[in-house]
Order: structure tokens, then sequence, then C-alpha cells
């Protein structure tokens, strides 16, 4: 198929060069023009044939909300609009309302996989019609691992991006989890190789996970994460989940209390938040702190 990606940074780079692995072809749009195919959201819509389908990959809030309104004026009826960013789910609703108004569709998608799916493929959670769907299938196909990884969420637009939600605050729990496992070990003289304790729980224990490898990475490089600061920022969807478990009376202990301790971190040097930083990096390519950020905070966007 031919697909429009617009963002190509370190997760939208990757995906087109997977899905031009898989033969698709990619007319990709940035604002860097060392990366960018095109000049200008216009030149990469002109570039694609009808029914025109664009992959939208931007930081999540005004920028996806200015790219989509963009694509709005120069798309058009039966092409679609694919907001694989982590945009909260109840932009979803707007931008898809917003875009039927030219009869153009809207999906929404929550990409997870991190720097690690050029080569494994990423999970797929998205919402929206099947019809809409539809048009995008094949570059779902090529995106997602060889086996599993993609579901359609559901019928109403932010189906998708609440699944992702949800996924991420799981993730701040278990990260937690084996963060503050690890401060333990590292604090109390009975125990010693921290790093091969965590190697050999990689195999036949019920804790194994591709986290729990990302971390036992980064403590083999690093054994005491002396060169991090305990520092961990949150994109934001940790926050999403813990209201929506509050607009829902869902109880949400062990999540809520992840997503605290993230901003335990920012005052004051946690050794589990080093843990953190170390998966968010591994997993990611999250930036890490080594130093304390001016003015004592960091753009939790980041």
């Amino acid at each position: 198929m031919h697909i429009g990606l617009v963002g190509l940074g370190k997760m939208g780079g990757n995906m087109r060069t997977r899905l031009r692995n898989a033969g698709h072809t990619v007319v990709g749009y940035d604002f860097n023009p060392d990366v960018t195919d095109v000049p200008s959201l216009a030149a990469m819509v002109d570039e694609l044939p009808a029914p025109k389908v664009v992959w939208v990959m931007v930081p999540a809030g005004d920028p996806t909300r200015s790219t989509i309104a963009e694509l709005k004026e120069l798309l058009g009826e039966g092409d679609l609009v694919v907001d694989g960013g982590n945009s909260k789910y109840t932009d979803d609703a707007i931008n898809a309302a917003s875009l039927a108004e030219k009869g153009i569709g809207f999906v929404d998608c929550g990409v997870s996989g991190g720097v690690w799916g050029l080569e494994n493929g990423y999970a797929l959670m998205y919402g929206g019609a099947a019809e809409d769907i539809a048009k995008v299938q094949p570059a779902f196909d090529a995106l997602k691992p060889e086996e599993g990884g993609a579901v359609h969420a559901g019928p109403t637009p932010g189906a998708g991006h609440f699944a992702k939600m949800v996924h991420n605050g799981i993730e701040y729990a278990m990260m937690q989890a084996y963060a503050e496992g690890w401060e333990l070990l590292e604090k109390v003289d009975i125990v010693e190789n921290v790093p091969a304790i965590f190697e050999s729980w990689r195999h036949g224990t019920v804790i194994r996970s591709w986290l729990l490898d990302l971390l036992t990475e980064a403590i083999e490089d690093d054994e005491h994460l002396d060169q991090l600061r305990g520092y961990a920022d949150d994109s934001g969807e940790g926050r999403w989940t813990v209201q929506a478990a509050i607009d829902n009376a869902v109880p949400m202990h062990v999540i809520a209390s992840s997503l605290f301790a993230r901003f335990t971190s920012r005052q004051e040097d946690s050794p589990a938040m080093k843990a953190i930083a170390a998966m968010r990096n591994q997993f990611g390519g999250h930036a890490v702190h080594t130093e304390p950020p001016p003015g004592g905070e960091a753009n939790p966007d980041a």
C-alpha cells in the first residue's frame, strides 16, 4: 500500500523503515530536513493515491491536534487519518468528529515497542470503524510482530488509545516493583552480585519479562547505576490511567503508587528511580538525567 507518515523521530523513523522493508511505499514528512522525504504536508498528500492514508506520529497534545487540523484541509472524502501517537483517548472523539465533517475517516492506534520495534515489531491497539481499519490493515500487518501483537480494541474512537493508556499504567507498576526489589538487594550486606541474581530471574521464574531483561542489561553495564540520577519523567499516560480509574470507581492502588513514586523522584535522588530511568532508556531510548534539570523540573512529555 501507499501511506503517508508524519513524524520521523525515534518511533516514526523506524516504522517507516519496517513498512518499506515489507514492500510498502511510504512518503514521510518531518520538520527535520535531514530525514523528511518531502518538504511539506501538502507535498506528502499530493504523492498519495486515493483513498489517501496518513499516519501521524508526533507528540501528543497540540502538535497532534494541529497536524490533524492541517490534514483536514488537505484530505477529502474517503481518505483516512491514523493517530499513532500517545494522544489522550478523549481527544480521539473530537478529532474523529472534526474529520468526519469532510468525510475523512479516523483510526486511533496505541503503539508499543519503543526503539526495538524495528526488529521485533510493534504491539498495536487500534480503535475505529471496521471499514476504516480495513484501509490501513496492510500497514498494521507489516508493523506488528510475526505472531499476535495487534488488536482492534473497539469501534469507538479512543478505544485503542485507552487500551494503550492502561498498558502504560501497568508498565509503570511493573517497573516500580523491579526497581524496589533492586534497591533492597543493593541495600543489604547478605546478598552479593545483584546483577547475577537478576540474570538468574530471567530463566524459569514467574517474574521473567522483557522489562526484567532490560533492567538486567542496564545493571550489567552500570552495576550500581552510578551514572544515572534517580529521576524519572512521566509521559502523561500514567496520570490519565489513574484519572480514568477515579472516574470509573476502579481501585488502582499499585499503578497509582507507581505514578506517585515518579513524583517522589523529582524531590530526592531515589535509588529505585535510577532503575526506572535505566529501563525507560533501554526500551524507549528515553533521555536520562545525570544532573538536576534546569529549574529543578523536567518536561513531563519527555
